[in-house]
């Protein structure tokens, strides 16, 4: 069976993005994962979800835990 190629995104790729975010204060590490939606080009958005569920993380997990080694100040 020959598979269409599609692009993948690594979860690392998705971790430091949303590193930076939560870094430049832009969201909170609180916030839902789904909350990345409006900063990741749309065309990328379902390979960004095939990555995350691949990984056992669901949208509605918090961004703290897609990027848990990191240490929070209190927001």
């Amino acid at each position: 069976m020959i598979q269409s190629p599609h692009c993948s995104i690594h979860l690392e790729v998705i971790q430091n993005q949303a590193r930076y975010l939560v870094r430049r204060k832009v969201v909170s590490p609180q916030q839902r994962i789904y909350a990345l939606y409006q900063y990741i080009p749309a065309r990328e958005w379902a390979d960004v979800e095939r990555e995350l569920e691949e990984n056992d993380f669901l949208l509605r997990d918090r961004i703290a835990d897609l990027i848990r080694d990191e240490e929070w100040e209190n927001d």
